[in-house]
Order: structure tokens, then sequence, then C-alpha cells
């Protein structure tokens, strides 16, 4: 191969590499927010949390910290791949559109903090409207069920985990 054919076919798998890398962090962000939802948020800093489980009339509240401390590893990522490390990029870009996407959805569509122009009623947003809001049907730092938010379970099992949860807990055990 002729080395100018080299340098394209060489950029070529580079930008493949980086997309493949941005689209697996974005995904991989899922087991993440999921472990920090299920195990921080509703473990050790349920001080902050608890805020966003509770009614209010505020504007912001204690819970919104979460994603000042969640960017600032995205903002490093990123510096660094500008300016260091170019592998770090798609990594720290995919971390910024997750959180991107979830705060669009979460805030926006779910507890309707700003419109979004969408109204929610297809079957994909409606199922993670609903377990979002089977979360929230718990104001307690225990018995929540559905941490995550691209992969949810139906509504049917999330009730019936609900009831368990909730019999579970009258009966002492």
């Amino acid at each position: 191969m002729a080395a100018g054919a080299q340098r394209v076919y060489d950029a070529a798998m580079s930008l493949m590499v980086m997309i493949l890398l941005f689209v697996a962090t974005f995904l991989g962000m899922e087991g993440f927010a999921w472990a920090m939802h299920r195990y921080v948020m509703h473990g050790p800093l349920w001080t902050w949390h608890r805020s966003h489980h509770e009614p209010h009339d505020h504007a912001l509240e204690k819970n919104d910290l979460f994603a000042v401390v969640f960017a600032a590893p995205a903002v490093v990522l990123i510096a660094v791949g500008l300016h260091v490390w170019p592998w770090a990029l798609p990594v720290g870009l995919g971390v910024t559109a997750y959180g991107l996407v979830y705060f669009f959805f979460h805030d926006g569509l779910v507890h309707r903090r700003f419109p979004t122009g969408i109204d929610g009623r297809s079957g994909f947003w409606r199922r993670r409207i609903q377990a979002h809001r089977l979360h929230h049907a718990v104001r307690t730092r225990e018995g929540c069920v559905s941490f995550g938010f691209l992969w949810v379970r139906s509504a049917r099992a999330l009730k019936a985990e609900l009831s368990q949860k909730r019999g579970s807990s009258s009966n002492g055990a």
C-alpha cells in the first residue's frame, strides 16, 4: 500500500475506533449510572439524593450537585483528549452525551423541570417514564425499584418487585 493510502486508511480506522469508543462509553455509562444510583445515591450520599425523592417547589435541589460531580471527570477527559492523549476525547464525549440525554429525559421529560417538545407517548419513552415513576413511588432510601435509564424492566415486573418489597417490609422481614 502506498504511503498516502496508508495514511488515509490509518485515519479512517482511527476515526472508526474513536466512534466505537464514544458509543461504548455512552452505553457503558448505563451500568455506571445504575451502580451509582443504587449504591451511592441510595447509600452514603442519600443526604443529597433525598431532596429528589421529596416534594418541593424549589427550582434546584441538593440532588443537582451530582450533575456537577459527574461532569468533572468528563471535562478532564475531554481536556486530556484535546491536549495530551486523543483516545480520552471520545470517552469524555461519551460521558457528556450520556449526561445530556439523561438530563433531557430525567429533568425535562419525566420531572417536567423544563419543556422538551416531546410528549413522551412513544413506547420507548413511556416505558422509561413509568419505570422512573415507580422508582419514585418510594420516598425513602430503601425499597426502591428501577435504578437505570436506558435499560428498564417492564412496568409489570417493577410493580411486582415493589409490591414484594412493600410486603416483606410490612412483615418485618
